[in-house]
């Protein structure tokens, strides 16, 4: 049974505390950002340019996590993923409480933080604790070569001086190269960030623009030819321009040692050393990263875990969907059909937790954006 979140203000919309995002577990114990960057999927949730709320202590926190159906000690979880947790001080208060919550609670999973703010020497200090006490976690450093007209409040000399400052600690840091616009495709600008991230972070997620239901408006003050109601902007994976869409492929010679990836999974499999669980080793979405040669043998030689119909179902019961009547299971490709719409967060779960594809028709609610791992492809506009 979920746990109900406290009556909150109506004009801003609250995330559950922990959810289930592609890639991760989403723990949002503190929501509402004092940053805006406009392309910002809560900015129709009204929540940026606003005092971030704390809605559960760090010990709260972890008993929501541990209590969720979604949780199990494989899934990465990327904390406060509705706010920068390094804005204000109350956050960084908070999550030095939440990395020592989680440590003493003996909780392992894989923990992503991701921030466009300096990450000072407290939250270091923090993050080098939990690490040595077996809770592996990697920052996410998003630079993205956009200036401030489109990040308001975001001092991006600071985040330039904080790869090299995570680097020298020994902190692990995959450099999160979102989004991509005409505002950042020129070559110039791409050498501008990559030619520093690549010194500091052990690899690049590059990710076009995504625009979940409902956000085309938003987009459209970013990039105009977004207004072209004929585009799927909503269904594509992600939007990029052409100009840096056609550079990708010659990015490995100027940067041969320094992975780019455009599934956030097989930058965090690669950082965690795990084979990809995402069902994206040898597709086309797989030949389009630029990933190192023993990263790839470790997919090829990873042998799946074993998985039933029953399996399934049970997955699908202990998610509160007892309902769902058919399950069609093809154990050669990995893959469960169900005929029942299904949640985003409840179909990733179950394709996370068993390392298979699941496909089912998306609730006509669901505003979630689409991705690589439901099989959603780029789109590629000419600006």
């Amino acid at each position: 049974m979920r746990t109900p979140l406290p009556l909150l203000p109506a004009q801003r919309v609250w995330e559950p505390v922990i959810d289930q995002h592609e890639t991760w577990l989403a723990v949002n114990p503190i929501q509402g950002c004092p940053k805006g960057c406009g392309y910002c999927y809560l900015v129709d949730r009204g929540q940026t340019l606003v005092k971030p709320n704390e809605l559960a202590t760090p010990q709260r926190t972890v008993d929501l996590l541990l209590a969720s159906p979604y949780y199990h000690p494989q899934a990465p979880l990327a904390l406060y993923t509705c706010t920068d947790a390094l804005a204000t001080p109350p956050n960084r208060a908070h999550l030095i409480g939440l990395l020592g919550e989680l440590t003493d609670r003996g909780v392992r999973n894989p923990v992503c933080l991701i921030t466009k703010c300096t990450v000072t020497p407290d939250v270091i200090d923090a993050i080098l604790n939990a690490r040595t006490a077996g809770l592996p976690v990697i920052v996410y450093l998003s630079y993205s070569g956009l200036g401030p007209d489109i990040e308001k409040g975001i001092n991006h000399t600071a985040l330039r001086d904080t790869f090299p400052r995570l680097h020298e600690r020994g902190i692990p840091v995959i450099h999160y190269w979102r989004p991509l616009t005409p505002a950042n495709a020129a070559p110039e600008t791409i050498a501008h960030v990559l030619d520093w991230a690549a010194r500091y972070s052990a690899c690049s997620v590059a990710v076009g623009l995504k625009v979940k239901r409902g956000a085309r408006e938003q987009m459209t003050t970013l990039w105009p030819e977004l207004r072209d109601e004929n585009l799927p902007l909503e269904a594509a994976d992600a939007v990029w321009p052409r100009q840096t869409w056609e550079l990708l492929e010659s990015l490995p010679t100027r940067y041969p040692s320094h992975p780019i990836y455009q599934t956030n999974s097989c930058a965090l499999a690669y950082v965690l050393d795990r084979p990809d669980t995402h069902r994206i080793h040898a597709t086309p979405t797989c030949a389009a990263n630029h990933c190192p040669t023993s990263q790839r043998e470790r997919c090829v030689t990873a042998v799946p875990s074993p998985v039933t119909t029953d399996d399934i179902r049970s997955r699908l019961a202990w998610l509160g969907l007892p309902s769902v009547r058919s399950v069609e299971w093809d154990a050669e490709q990995r893959t469960a059909t169900v005929q029942e719409a299904l949640d985003l967060r409840d179909r990733n779960n179950v394709a996370q937790r068993f390392g298979i594809t699941v496909r089912a028709p998306r609730d006509g609610d669901d505003t979630y954006w689409s991705g690589r791992l439901e099989g959603s492809q780029p789109l590629i506009i000419d600006s």
